[in-house]
């Protein structure tokens, strides 16, 4: 875990509703923004949230320097903690920076390798209207990261800075942009050649040879390249600050052949060492940066003319309308009223045209606006340029996916790939799904969040089209679990390579094809006697109507006969009774062996005469653990207008929670219960309309089930956050216990 400042350069930039408007953008992403947090404000909305810290910030008005901090805080590639964790970790830095009374808004990103908070805070105090401004903040941060880190087992960084902040700024220019920096380039050329001066005009010549120029500035010396970048001498090498310098060469003195001698090598921006040869990328790169120069100069001259004209218009427009007014003959309140509105008009005209030149002026800059050359390889690797995307998966900081990962033993198998949310800057592909996404980066593929069944069986189809049927999983047991689980539903034609994975995929193959075989004849066996019932029926009408008058007397005979075969003592008809026990005993023909499918139905016990039907008798999946009575054979069928009035309630309580959530609230995904089962926990009730709702959480969701009022009744024993088994029929009971 890495906690760190951003500072704000410019004074005049820092603006705290920009900075919050930033960092809970979605960017048209679904895999960027996820929990928004707002601490110690009052307001409700994201904006009333930054109209009250702006306010708490004017009024400090003695305070002239940044009045906002921006602090990041970066977790391994891999590493998600849970948001429990994650709070608590914001809270811990920002009480340990002084800033645990101060007005906050953080917001958590997922669209890098690396999950991160953003967190803006506010620095004045919104009661005693003061400025804080934290004394060594980077001792204070890493002190404070190598103890969370120590509580919660993350991941251990080092957190010792051995970097100055001119060459830390150096590395994170390189790592960010892709190309080698000033500081890099002199280490790497002419380091070893300024060491082995002895004289001023030695080190002066091997500065010149190389492009640079060593000079005074202030107490201490800079070297400059031609192309006017800067860096401090001490940066490049402890050796070269102006003390040893001078402790070793003497007073520094500046020489004026330098200037006359032709530089051999000169400093240029170049990418850093990529896995791959870049030099066709890096030159169609320039030449695009070049024309992105040229085109922006020509439309700011082509929209500039344009104002100009329209600027001319307005200005002979009111001339003569003023040369009019002169021509009026009336008195000179009438002229000066006269004159007033004709400068009112010429001043809104002129104002609307210089806005709308200012907006364009801006698209413009937007439009044709330079990149950095690992910006540049993103931009074309969206496009689908696989060269591009071969060059940022070749870069020295891309390590791969690791944590819970599908990962591919065969060929690449083209097939259609969903769309593509995001390409972040080492290579990775995320791609969006229905419930999720899922992270590719050219070797591995990883569920980025919500490991539904929908998301898993996405990622077992995206890694069959793209690595074929031999597939090997890494990570947790219960990943490798979900997995396989996933593949035996949906029925793919995966293999795993590990042996007991494998293994216990045929298992549940053989289980799953036993069940719906089973299943099967069941089905074809009750449809088959159906058949033979409609048939016998039709058989006994067919000939009962095609005998003649005079034969009705004996027909009659032989259908009453035939009438008592198919009739019991109870007069109801339908099949032959002739060999069926009484009720309870023994179950009917076309009913034998089949009640051992039927666990999941509301079914009890018959009793004898000498036994009593006790509460643990009847089965733990019904809906309330009680004795039913043996008369009542069938479910009560609910009616349409009930059901369609709980979806109603259900409909309208999502809607109210994504309206808030929308504004910036910290209130996860409502969803419709469709059916999904397992081990879930308790989120409380609601009741709306009439009706109450179960709210269960599932992964980041909230699943919202609608209850009757006895189970509601019960669910209030339940604590909020206990787990609940959920079957798929919507049936709630503790996971230890009586069910709901």
């Amino acid at each position: 875990m890495i906690a760190k400042h951003i500072p704000m350069r410019s004074l005049r930039k820092s603006n705290f509703a920009s900075l919050v408007r930033y960092i809970t953008d979605e960017q048209s992403k679904t895999e960027r923004l996820g929990l928004v947090n707002a601490t110690n404000c009052k307001a409700d909305t994201l904006q009333a949230v930054i109209g009250e810290v702006l306010a708490t910030q004017q009024a400090n008005t003695r305070a002239k320097g940044d009045k906002t901090y921006h602090l990041i805080v970066s977790f391994p590639a891999g590493e998600k903690p849970e948001k429990s964790i994650l709070q608590a970790i914001e809270n811990r830095l920002c009480a340990g920076l002084g800033y645990a009374e101060h007005q906050r808004v953080s917001a958590l990103h997922y669209d890098t390798d690396n999950l991160h908070i953003h967190i803006a805070v506010n620095k004045i105090h919104p009661i005693r209207n003061t400025m804080h401004e934290p004394y060594r903040a980077y001792r204070t941060l890493s002190g404070l990261c190598d103890t969370l880190e120590n509580e919660y087992g993350l991941h251990k960084d080092n957190h010792q800075g051995r970097k100055s902040v001119s060459e830390a700024r150096a590395s994170d220019m390189e790592r960010h942009a892709g190309t080698e920096s000033l500081v890099s380039w002199i280490r790497r050329t002419c380091l070893k050649e300024m060491q082995a001066t002895n004289t001023w005009d030695s080190l002066h010549q091997v500065m010149q040879d190389n492009g640079l120029e060593i000079r005074q500035r202030g107490n201490g010396l800079v070297i400059e390249s031609e192309d006017g970048i800067q860096v401090k001498a001490s940066t490049v090498d402890r050796n070269l600050s102006k003390p040893k310098l001078e402790k070793r060469l003497g007073i520094f003195r500046q020489t004026q052949e330098q200037a006359e001698r032709k530089a051999k090598r000169r400093y240029n921006k170049r990418p850093v060492h990529f896995k791959v040869n870049t030099t066709e990328l890096y030159a169609r790169y320039q030449e695009e940066q070049k024309n992105l120069t040229v085109k922006r100069k020509i439309e700011l001259e082509s929209i500039k003319k344009y104002k100009d004209r329209q600027i001319e218009a307005i200005k002979r427009a009111n001339q003569l309308r003023r040369s009019a007014i002169k021509l009026i003959s009336g008195k000179c309140l009438s002229k000066k009223l006269l004159y007033a509105q004709a400068h009112q008009a010429r001043k809104t005209a002129l104002q609307s045209i210089n806005q709308d030149y200012q907006q364009k002026r801006q698209k413009l800059y937007d439009q044709y606006k330079r990149q950095a050359w690992a910006d540049w390889l993103k931009q074309q690797a969206l496009h689908h340029d696989q060269q591009a995307l071969v060059a940022l998966r070749a870069r020295e900081q891309a390590k791969g996916l690791k944590g819970n990962t599908i990962q591919g033993e065969g060929e690449v198998q083209p097939g259609h790939a969903p769309d593509i949310d995001n390409i972040t800057k080492k290579g990775t592909i995320i791609f969006r799904t229905a419930q999720g996404a899922v992270r590719d980066d050219g070797n591995k593929l990883q569920i980025s969040r919500g490991a539904t069944g929908e998301v898993v069986t996405d990622a077992l189809h995206m890694a069959m089209q793209q690595y074929g049927n031999q597939i090997s999983i890494h990570g947790s047991a219960a990943f490798k679990a979900q997995i396989i689980q996933a593949a035996v539903v949906a029925n793919l034609a995966v293999t795993f390579t590990d042996t007991g994975l494998e293994q216990r995929r045929q298992q549940l193959l053989q289980q799953e094809n036993f069940h719906e075989g089973r299943n099967r004849s069941i089905r074809e066996r009750s449809e088959r006697g159906r058949t033979d019932r409609r048939s016998s029926s039709r058989s006994r009408w067919g000939v009962a109507q095609s005998v003649s008058v005079g034969e009705r007397s004996d027909v009659t005979k032989t259908a009453d006969r035939s009438h008592r075969t198919y009739t019991g003592n109870d007069g109801s008809n339908g099949f032959n009774k002739s060999h069926v026990a009484s009720i309870g005993k023994k179950p009917p023909s076309f009913a034998k062996n089949c009640l051992r499918t039927l666990s999941a139905l509301r079914v009890v016990r018959f009793t004898r005469r000498s036994e009593m039907l006790l509460p643990g008798d009847v089965s733990g999946q019904l809906e309330h653990n009680r004795t039913e009575s043996d008369h009542q054979l069938r479910w009560g069928v609910p009616q349409q207008g009930i059901v369609s009035d709980a979806m109603n309630a259900v409909d309208q309580y999502i809607a109210e929670r994504e309206a808030k959530r929308l504004k910036g609230f910290d209130i996860p995904k409502h969803l419709r219960y469709a059916n999904q089962s397992g081990k879930m926990l308790h989120g409380g009730i609601r009741h709306v309309a009439g009706q109450a709702l179960a709210l269960l959480r599932h992964g980041e969701n909230v699943l919202v089930l609608p209850i009757d009022k006895k189970t509601a009744q019960r669910m209030k024993q339940v604590t909020l956050g206990e787990a609940i088994a959920v079957t798929e029929r919507g049936t709630l009971r503790r996971a230890k216990g009586r069910s709901q």
